[in-house]
This record gives structure tokens, sequence and C-alpha cells, in this order.
């Protein structure tokens, strides 16, 4: 069965109405919320848009947090699956719902599809895996005038070949003052007077994620400071999560939520907090959307390409001859590029606090 659409989405708009657009979105959370900038741009641009969202289920909860997404529908397809007649049928219900563009952001042909098959007759994107006639609004990549990711989406608000207009806004979810104590009553934790966050997962892999025994010797520094230590991150983080609450000392003020949470609910849960430490992940950029103060540790990415967009944000990485490499794993096999970054770099970044 496919996704159902409410019938106020697929009701047509009257001519008068405002343009409605669709935003086929990432697959990953991070880039999800670095696409915020081109949402703001585009209500930016078009008066009286109507802007929602073909997104994976799994990121669904930051577009639901962003006030420029009207809707949000489930795209239900995995990584790498064509099921054409699934999106024949996906896109025969969005045909009723009166688009004028599409805005397809991921660079693969399957993903522009269902805005082709939907007879959408806006279709904007980069060519990428030559996507002509399927894209009909073609942007060309220059990584020299964009080499950030948040640009290149930026971009597409803008006409083929136009420049960039800068400086760029920067992404903000919402999380109010309600939405915080509902979460931490939903999962019973009592709001700490002072609490560090620390996301030790990284969803591309493990030479992005700063060794356990690390995080561990972090926690103790910060409990020793009265701080309370919350590990946050997927089921997928769970076992690093146990790991780091096994090497640190004992105590209880170190909890691992790493798989007891919700998208939803971890994003006020670093919205509560008092600062956050990850890795170049999903959520460093929540948290940096979010406004926290926040210490980012790099290994194999760059943060001039995906940088955290706060200013309340401060880079810490050992800028190695070997990275970025931008691998999966370390093609070298000593991770020295997160190895050697000690806990005590990081402890002095977190007292010194965010800079721009």
């Amino acid at each position: 069965m496919g996704p159902v659409l409410p019938d106020t989405l697929l009701r047509p708009p009257p001519a008068s109405s405002r343009l409605r657009a669709l935003v086929v979105t990432p697959a990953w959370v991070g880039d999800t919320v670095m696409a915020q900038v081109l949402f703001m741009r585009l209500h930016d641009h078009i008066p009286n848009l109507q802007l929602d969202a073909l997104s994976p289920r799994w990121v669904a909860p930051v577009l639901e947090r962003m006030p420029e997404i009207h809707a949000v529908i489930d795209s239900p397809f995995v990584h790498g699956e064509l099921a054409l007649a699934a999106r024949r049928q996906l896109a025969s219900r969005l045909k009723q719902a009166g688009y004028r563009r599409a805005y397809i952001l991921p660079n693969s042909l399957k993903s522009s599809l269902v805005p082709y098959l939907a007879g959408i007759p806006e279709r904007i994107g980069f060519t990428g895996e030559a996507r002509y006639g399927l894209i009909n609004r073609r942007h060309r990549l220059n990584e020299a005038e964009l080499p950030q990711m948040v640009e290149r989406f930026a971009q597409l608000a803008e006409a083929p070949g136009a420049p960039l207009p800068r400086p760029l806004p920067q992404p903000h979810l919402r999380s109010s003052e309600a939405q915080q104590a509902a979460t931490l009553n939903a999962l019973g934790i009592e709001r700490p007077e002072k609490v560090a966050v620390f996301c030790p997962g990284a969803e591309y892999g493990p030479a992005k994620r700063w060794p356990a025994r690390h995080f561990a010797t972090l926690a103790d520094e910060l409990i020793r400071r009265d701080y309370a230590v919350w590990l946050l991150g997927s089921p997928k983080d769970k076992a690093v999560g146990d790991d780091i609450v096994r090497l640190a000392g004992p105590t209880g003020a170190l909890i691992n939520h790493c798989g007891n949470t919700t998208l939803t609910q971890a994003i006020d849960l670093i919205a509560a907090s008092s600062f956050v430490v990850c890795n170049d992940s999903g959520l460093m950029h929540v948290a940096a959307a979010l406004g926290r103060p926040l210490v980012a540790v790099y290994g194999s990415s760059s943060p001039g390409f995906t940088p955290p967009l706060s200013a309340h944000a401060k880079i810490v990485s050992l800028q190695l001859e070997c990275s970025p490499c931008f691998k999966r794993e370390c093609p070298l096999g000593h991770l020295d590029c997160l190895n050697k970054l000690d806990p005590q770099r990081v402890l002095e970044a977190c007292r010194a606090g965010p800079s721009s």
C-alpha cells in the first residue's frame, strides 16, 4: 500500500491562491537541516508560497520543526530501490495536489522520477546522473564557486547560472519550552541545572567517530564540574554509548539515551542542554540549528564542506596531512585524526565557549 496523503493536501488550490511547490529532500538528517536555507530563500523570493516536502520518514521530524514547511509527505523508498510501480502510484496521488514546481535536492535519477511522473511542470535541480528531461530547469555545479553543501542547496532558489547572493541565513529549528518539558516528562527525565549532551555516533562511518574512551574521559571531567551528561543517538549508537558509560567513572550523572528517544525527542533534549559535543553528524547540524553552544569534532570529513551553521559552534580538528580523506574507514588503518585528538583539547574548547 502506498502512502496516504491528506485530502486537504490533495485538493487543488484556487487559481488565485498561493503557489504550491514540492521539495524532494535528502535522505540524511544533517543535509536536510542544511536544506532549510533553501526553504528560507524560496519564501523570500516567492510571495504566498506553500512548500511541501517529500521526505523519508526518518528525517521528517526535523522538517516538522521548520516553519517554512507546510506538510511532510512520506517517501517510502529505501536507498537504491527503483520500485517504479510504487513511484507511479505516489506520483498519481501527488498529481491531484496541483504542484507547479518541484525542487529536487538529491542528485540521483530515482529522486527525480516522482515529480516527473506527477506531471509537475517545473522541475528544478542539478543535472546529476544525466537527468535530462526529468529535470527541466537544470543547474550545473561549479564546485569552486559553491564549495559548501548549503550553498549548493541555496543555489536552487536562483536562476541557473546566476550568482548566489550572500550571506546566507542560518538554519533554525523550533523547540519550545513546552515541547522540551513534554519530552522530559515522557522520558521520565528531570532537567538538571547543567547538562552536556554528547552525540557519539556518525551514520556515515567510523572514520567520523571520536573514540569512546575520549568521550568517557571528557564525561568524567565534566561530571567533576557538576554537569550531568546525556548521550544521544540512534539505536545503532547504543553500543558505543554503552562503551562510554563502561569506560567512564561510576556515576549516575552519565546516562546513555542512544536508541531510547525518537528524533523529535532528541531535538528537544538537545535544545534543553547547556552545550553539545559531537562528531560531524546529523545531530551536530540539529544542535547548530537549535542555537546551542557546540563543540564539533572533525576527523575524516571537512568543516569546509559541511560546517555547523551557527555562530555558537567551535570546531576542533587536528588538520593532519592525511585528512580530510572523506572515507568511511581510515584507509591508513590508524585513525590518527581522531585517536590523537585528546580529550583535554576538547575540554578546553568547551570551557572556552563557542566562537564563530
